[in-house]
């Protein structure tokens, strides 16, 4: 399998060493727990409580490529793999949620509905006019929110119906996302220019569900090529794809780097009651596992 390796601006990596450091106090180093390898381009990594088991979305080409290769793993809660190939025959399946029995993965133009007990998609959602589906979230209703990094849109699946939710440049190339209360935080890429190339870095931001109003969060500092997003009280824990690195974001916006890691660090899982950040490492073929003070 061969992932094109971006381009990130010089202006994007300073911005993120910059911008890292927040003062305050020391804050021990993540520790690694355990690492699988063995995936075909990790994407995300999504954490089933009721089973104890992880879900891996395996993009097994081109981020856009139509195959019919990519799959999904199933994954023992200490990172053993209890099925490499769970559920076969997607594209580029990416970004994953858990609603009830039901496992939800965006898949470039598409949205599949699987049925984790019987292991099999149950149904698929399309959406023509998107171009680059990315992450997954949803809300206290059961409406699932999808990004479209490659259009500045945001689309949702309620009541069986999958349609157009939001579409605005302010946005700023939506990945990460997760719900909290009223509203849908989304972790920015950034501006593209050419490819996946920013000449602004990407920060978190807040979209209202009831009204859709879009805000930056805190001071809306520049940060970097946001990906994976996922709430630790307060504050988020944040990957930077382009520049490798797992970052904590406070509701000031301001970020720490709280690892370095190699380019690739896409969609990851926090296990808050374990303190157990998963990391999949798209370039590299693993997921990884860190514990966290």
């Amino acid at each position: 399998m061969t992932i094109k390796v971006l381009n990130v601006s010089f202006f994007g990596l300073l911005a993120c060493a910059v911008l890292a450091f927040t003062g305050g106090s020391a804050t021990a180093k993540p520790v690694k727990v355990w690492e699988t390898s063995g995936f075909m381009g990790p994407e995300s990594v999504v954490y089933d409580s009721r089973r104890d088991m992880l879900y891996v979305s395996n993009v097994n080409g081109q981020p856009t490529e139509k195959n019919g290769k990519g799959f999904i793993s199933k994954l023992n809660s200490d990172g053993s793999v209890s099925k490499l190939k769970w559920i076969v025959g997607m594209n580029g399946p990416k970004g994953m949620v858990i609603e009830g029995n039901r496992l939800y993965v965006s898949d470039i133009d598409s949205l599949h509905v699987i049925d984790i007990d019987r292991g099999r998609i149950l149904s698929t959602h399309r959406a023509p006019k998107s171009k680059f589906l990315n992450d997954t979230a949803v809300d206290s209703a059961g409406r699932v929110y999808v990004s479209d990094m490659g259009d500045n849109a945001i689309y949702r699946l309620e009541n069986g119906a999958f349609t157009l939710w939001l579409k605005s440049d302010a946005l700023e190339f939506p990945n990460g996302l997760t719900v909290q209360g009223d509203r849908l935080v989304v972790a920015s890429w950034g501006v593209m220019t050419k490819g996946f190339s920013t000449k602004v870095p990407g920060h978190l931001k807040s979209v209202s569900l009831t009204t859709k109003k879009i805000i930056s969060l805190g001071e809306g500092f520049a940060i970097g090529n946001l990906d994976g997003l996922e709430p630790d009280g307060p504050s988020y824990l944040v990957t930077d794809w382009m520049a490798g690195s797992l970052l904590r974001i406070g509701s000031s916006g301001r970020a720490k780097i709280l690892l370095y890691l190699n380019q690739g660090s896409a969609d990851l899982e926090f296990i808050a009651a374990k303190r157990l950040a998963i990391i999949p490492m798209m370039m590299d073929g693993k997921v990884t596992a860190y514990k966290l003070d």
